[in-house]
């Protein structure tokens, strides 16, 4: 059995971390960290799990009788935990956070994207998860990239839920606020954009074109809904095929020829991608639950690649009935 440890085991990408762990028939959790809910149970915070945890949070680390380490931390905490602890050299680390994400001189994470990034994530030890909105706009692009398609600039739009805020209330995710109103934040300049040129460029090492990205709250709970906008003279067969051959050997990307929704991807860790043409304007639609395949449930289908497991054991979950 993989004995797993989680630091920052109060939030929503925790909480959804440990549902999905408990119920992972290859792994035990050997302890939860959080200093301000130290000595309380983990349901006293993450209450969906009465009848399924009993489990304690606990303020000590048993670095030395873990198998993989999971940060599901504020951003900045990961980098500063590791600087200031000794950590046995074959722990397998899983950072939520966004400290490691862009490639660097001095670290050696792996960009957690298996749809990128798939023998790379195996062979290492350390993986740094993507971010939700990173997940969902790469792999509307990711085939594009690797036929050299990305000519022109890209304009994207996206919406995502109020858990993608973190669950310490702010001006902007009270109910009161959020409920049927919606608003952007942080155009063109989202944090998330230069780990999405990185993978694009990865694929593509001469993309130099604009991200104009423009994030947008929602008055829902969960799910990133995103449009991407680009110019391509390919007939929308053969992008089809290309988009369906890039993914033939992904479980969790979809090609859906039919037009998506949201309510689709709520409570799975699917991507699905659907492609429309007018003209020589290529519209992609893709969605994602932003906790599970924007966060949670791609940090465990790192931890499957990590140990060498079929990547969909613990993940086969069924989309919320309408």
């Amino acid at each position: 059995m993989i004995k797993a440890g989680i630091i920052g085991g109060a939030g929503y990408t925790a909480g959804e971390l440990l549902r999905l762990l408990i119920n992972h028939p290859e792994v035990n959790i050997t302890f939860v960290h959080s200093n301000s809910h130290a000595g309380h149970l983990i349901t006293d915070v993450h209450e969906g799990l009465y009848g399924e945890c009993e489990l304690i949070f606990t303020d000590a680390l048993s670095l030395e009788d873990i198998d993989v380490l999971f940060f599901c931390t504020a951003h900045g905490d990961t980098r500063k935990f590791i600087e200031n602890h000794t950590l046995p050299a074959d722990l397998k680390i899983i950072d939520l956070s966004m400290d490691y994400r862009l490639a660097a001189d001095d670290h050696d994470f792996i960009y957690g994207l298996p749809e990128l990034n798939r023998r790379a994530i195996c062979n290492s030890l350390r993986v740094a998860n993507p971010g939700c909105f990173a997940t969902c706009i790469s792999l509307g692009l990711l085939p594009l990239a690797k036929q050299l398609m990305l000519q022109g600039d890209i304009i994207v739009n996206a919406i995502t839920g109020s858990t993608g805020a973190g669950v310490k209330p702010t001006e902007t995710t009270h109910f009161s606020w959020r409920t049927g109103n919606m608003s952007i934040y942080k155009p063109f300049k989202h944090q998330h954009l230069p780990e999405i040129r990185q993978s694009l460029k990865q694929l593509q090492n001469s993309f130099d074109s604009d991200i104009l990205f423009v994030p947008y709250r929602g008055d829902f709970a969960r799910g990133i809904f995103t449009t991407i906008i680009v110019r391509n003279k390919v007939s929308i067969d053969e992008l089809t095929r290309i988009y369906r051959e890039y993914y033939a050997e992904d479980s969790f990307v979809h090609i859906v020829d039919r037009n998506i929704d949201l309510k689709q991807v709520i409570n799975t860790n699917k991507c699905l991608i659907h492609l429309e043409k007018d003209g020589d304007r290529l519209l992609i639609v893709s969605c994602i639950d932003n906790l599970l395949k924007g966060a949670s449930g791609q940090a465990v289908h790192n931890m499957n690649l990590l140990f060498n497991l079929e990547e969909t054991v613990g993940l086969r979950l069924k989309p919320t009935a309408f």
